[in-house]
């Protein structure tokens, strides 16, 4: 017989994975669960459901630390991070802010979620300690002067440049639509390109062609008006951040592999976003950094397309048993 995912455990792989996607996917705390089950004439103690998911989550570490290793071995990585409140028993009836730092591997479509006390550089100084490529941010500071920065070309992120236009019409709309629309023509050619399924190589021959003139324009537009906009106006605030990271924004451009922004990353912290608002905060940093594993798990299936429940539920019938040579075959959409 094969063994059960909880050792001498009453809940098959099923209820398991019905647990964790109730909670991730469809954003329902343990005790609505235990609610539901009550309905259904199924009495199921709270603390019953945590101790199976604390057990699901010990099963999935190995899985988790197999995708972590497998994300920092990428060339191109992009990186974001999003709080989460925390109880910790420092501040008695108030929430901790820790982060979870996501990084996002677009050529193998894998997510992974670091959960980190703190907003701090420490978090990707550790985690891109031993990392060579390029990494694509917003503007904020962490990113900068890490330690193994001689490793690292930085990109940045030209829907952030974009958003901060985009706030600025309401207060000098007749420059801020001049901007817009040069972000529109290069936001024309990625749309193109997805359209004509163009390879790496082909949609960097369209860039080249076609979005460095715009480019071009954009960069003297901003030498233009730098010193004429008041600089704590919205405006003004928008093109000294397009300008500052102009060497960064401008490198996608190079390589078709690279993103024209950080969208993506952002579509896979929007779950936590909604877990906020549903669950409010996680019990301790041990929560957070389960909650980290899951995260990592069911966006790397939504990325890739898998039915995050049937993958679940198969995964955990066949972790127990599974070498740690072939941890890598049950990773979502990986072979």
């Amino acid at each position: 017989m094969p063994s059960l995912p909880i050792a001498k455990g009453n809940a098959g792989a099923s209820m398991l994975a019905h647990v964790v996607i109730s909670k991730f996917v469809d954003q329902l705390p343990f005790y609505r669960q235990v609610q539901m089950f009550k309905r259904q004439k199924v009495t199921i103690a709270e603390s019953t459901i945590g101790g199976w998911f604390s057990a699901t989550c010990k099963l999935l570490e190995p899985l988790y630390d197999t995708l972590r290793g497998k994300v920092i071995t990428t060339d191109y990585l992009q990186a974001d991070e999003t709080p989460i409140p925390v109880l910790t028993n420092d501040k008695p009836g108030s929430t901790h802010k820790g982060y979870h730092w996501v990084y996002y591997d677009p050529i193998n479509k894998i997510v992974l979620f670091d959960y980190q006390k703190t907003r701090g550089r420490e978090g990707p100084d550790e985690f891109l300690k031993n990392y060579t490529g390029y990494l694509q941010t917003d503007g904020y500071h962490a990113y900068n002067n890490l330690k193994n920065q001689a490793n690292i070309t930085q990109l940045a992120c030209m829907a952030h440049a974009r958003r901060k236009f985009e706030h600025a019409l309401d207060s000098d709309p007749a420059l801020a639509a001049e901007a817009m629309k040069m972000f529109g023509q290069l936001y024309d050619l990625e749309r193109e390109a997805r359209e004509k399924n163009l390879s790496y190589d082909g949609l960097r021959e369209l860039r080249q062609h076609k979005a460095k003139p715009v480019l071009e324009k954009m960069k003297t537009w901003l030498d233009e008006h730098l010193l004429t906009v008041l600089p704590k106006s919205a405006l003004g605030g928008a093109i000294a951040y397009t300008h500052n990271l102009w060497p960064r924004l401008v490198r996608y451009i190079d390589d078709g592999r690279f993103q024209i922004d950080n969208n993506l990353i952002e579509n896979s912290i929007r779950p936590v976003a909604l877990g906020r608002k549903n669950y409010l905060f996680a019990g301790s940093h041990e929560a957070a950094q389960n909650a980290a594993m899951i995260y990592s798990l069911l966006a790397t299936c939504k990325i890739n397309n898998v039915e995050p429940f049937s993958w679940l539920k198969q995964t955990l019938s066949v972790l127990p048993d599974c070498p740690a040579n072939q941890l890598n075959t049950l990773l979502p959409g990986q072979k």
